[in-house]
């Protein structure tokens, strides 16, 4: 599968090394800034940064300091193509500098899903904070919301992967 980066994202990618990623990373390296707003996600188990105990959390403002992506797909819940927008979920693992075979996702509901290190590398999954442009409330999967790209590759077009993607995202365990 060929990544391709638009410039829009280069330039952000470049910049955000030189400002600490725009309050996603702190002013140190290898630290976290401390979330500024309500906490929408927790990050814990086998994590190198953390910015509150054992765990590292996030705001949204922290979340969209992240290098934002945006694809559309038809997904098995919605009767029309759907555009997602949010940090790969790549690189919010990699903001923690998490260190796993697995990600244990777990839903506002308690829903629960294990979910391969090797997705977030293989897939340009997102943690997705909008769809089709506005943010998503709880009633409508929100306020996060793990979604792979499922048009981009039929493999993706399979029950292990629409089991994957966990909507009303609060936790990721790394394991």
């Amino acid at each position: 599968m060929k990544h391709r980066i638009s410039r829009r994202s280069l330039v952000f990618a470049i910049a955000a090394l030189g400002s600490g990623l725009g309050g996603a990373v702190g002013a140190q390296p290898g630290t976290l800034a401390q979330p500024k707003e309500r906490i929408i996600l927790t990050v814990g188990g086998q994590i190198g940064v953390r910015n509150q105990g054992t765990q590292a959390v996030f705001d949204l403002a922290m979340l969209d300091a992240l290098p934002q992506h945006t694809f559309t797909t038809q997904t098995p819940w919605d009767d029309k193509p759907v555009t997602f927008r949010g940090p790969r979920l790549r690189d919010v693992l990699a903001a923690v500098r998490a260190q796993g075979r697995q990600l244990r996702a777990t839903a506002l509901n308690d829903y629960r899903i294990v979910i391969p290190m090797e997705d977030a590398q293989r897939f340009d999954v997102v943690v997705a904070t909008r769809k089709n442009g506005e943010l998503m409330p709880v009633r409508d999967k929100g306020p996060l919301f793990i979604v792979y790209p499922f048009d981009s590759d039929p493999a993706l077009k399979d029950k292990r992967y629409y089991e994957r993607s966990i909507w009303q995202l609060k936790t990721i365990d790394v394991e």
